[in-house]
């Protein structure tokens, strides 16, 4: 019941950001131009506004972003051929270094750019673009700090019966001279692309609509399975089969929470697998490495329980130590591999990170004291056995002590 109340409250978390409030909300109408339609952007609170003429395949579009530093850049722009950022032909908007004011520059993003072999220099674009200006929302009163929303105009004359275009745009921290350098690499700065279709609204590729769903359930199942029913079945072999009273219960309360954790692991396991597919060029290293090797040491600790040997083998002691060592090994990478995932979906600071931090605590919590608990059994049990055998304790004494 609790870990079913913690499931759903972590859907609900992690649906939830901080920075909801101050998401864009796209609009037709700007001080100097009206426009036939306007999308909210799936990232970086960013929108676009614009109107299609196909008679003479004229494009009018407004992109609407905002600064993340008062010496940063916004930039917005048009891949002709992928959605991606290697090729497209930019418009970055940034305050001149001389003047303080706002500038915008035309900026071709090269494979060089990516790689990072010089720095980005303005130059002219191969579109046609006809008309471009950039100003602070707010009028001339505006300053540029962080969080300043920014607009981008742009007149452009598209080819011909082509109206599936691929949009690209991103932010930066500062500038180093004219040269805008490379922006920030979470999961939103790399996901900062859409292909629209100018003449009906739509966006093309379905799958762009189930990513974040898919990205919630990833994390919120992992983190279950991996963050805590794991830890919970270790926790239950530990310190239940020191209870006499228990029995051979402890046993099978410990393979079943494993055997859930990782059958519900391997879905969540699957998701991210999926999720990789469907994000190309993303590829988060460590994360998805430590997600490997927890999913491999977790099958071998699950197939090793097929070829358990008795109690009266010799071998079971060798056994034993590799169950307890690829265990906890298993456990230790599962929950540091959590910690990874909220920082590869941008949650380090949510009320979901929060929560399963409090989660692993009270985990924490309660095995100290379930050790110092064992300890102090441990220590009397040893006391008493010492003084059974000088002959200072009797069978009976020892028996109602236990």
């Amino acid at each position: 019941m609790l870990l079913l109340l913690f499931f759903r409250i972590s859907l609900i978390l992690l649906s939830f950001h901080p920075n909801g409030a101050l998401s864009a909300r796209c609009i037709t109408t700007t001080s100097s131009k009206t426009y036939q339609r306007c999308m909210t952007l799936p990232t970086q609170q960013a929108s676009i506004a614009w109107s299609f003429h196909p008679k003479n395949a004229t494009l009018d579009i407004a992109f609407f972003g905002s600064f993340i530093s008062p010496s940063g850049w916004v930039g917005w722009g048009i891949n002709p051929t992928s959605p991606e950022m290697t090729g497209t032909r930019a418009l970055i908007a940034f305050p001149d270094p001389n003047t303080g004011q706002i500038v915008l520059l035309p900026y071709i993003l090269d494979p060089n750019v990516k790689l990072q072999r010089g720095p980005l220099l303005s130059r002219p674009l191969d579109l046609h673009v006809t008309a471009s200006s950039a100003a602070l929302y707010g009028g001339r009163m505006a300053t540029i700090h962080s969080g300043a929303t920014i607009q981008i105009h742009a007149t452009v004359n598209l080819v011909q019966n082509k109206t599936k275009i691929h949009f690209v745009w991103n932010r930066g921290l500062y500038v180093q001279g004219y040269s805008p350098t490379i922006h920030p690499t979470g999961t939103d700065d790399l996901s900062s692309i859409a292909t629209i279709d100018v003449l009906s609204g739509a966006t093309d590729g379905s799958h762009t609509n189930i990513i974040q769903p898919l990205k919630i359930a990833h994390g919120v199942i992992n983190a279950v399975s991996w963050g805590i029913l794991l830890p919970i079945g270790a926790i239950t072999a530990r310190y239940l089969r020191q209870i006499q009273s228990v029995g051979p219960t402890w046993f099978y309360m410990h393979v079943g929470v494993q055997i859930s954790a990782i059958f519900l692991g391997t879905v969540g396991f699957g998701i991210g697998i999926k999720l990789g597919e469907m994000s190309p060029g993303r590829v988060y290293g460590p994360h998805r490495k430590l997600g490997f090797a927890a999913f491999c040491l977790g099958w071998l600790q699950t197939l090793a329980l097929f070829f358990r040997p008795k109690t009266t083998n010799k071998f079971r002691k060798y056994w034993k130590s590799y169950h307890h060592f690829v265990g906890y090994g298993c456990v230790i990478l599962g929950v540091v591999n959590c910690f990874q995932g909220f920082e590869v979906m941008g949650e380090e600071y949510s009320y979901a990170k929060l929560g399963y931090c409090l989660c692993l605590s009270t985990l924490v919590g309660v095995c100290i004291a379930l050790e110092v608990n064992s300890w102090v059994i441990f220590c009397r049990k040893s006391k008493e056995e010492k003084l059974k055998r000088e002959g200072l304790f009797g069978s009976g004494s020892i028996n109602n002590s236990r």
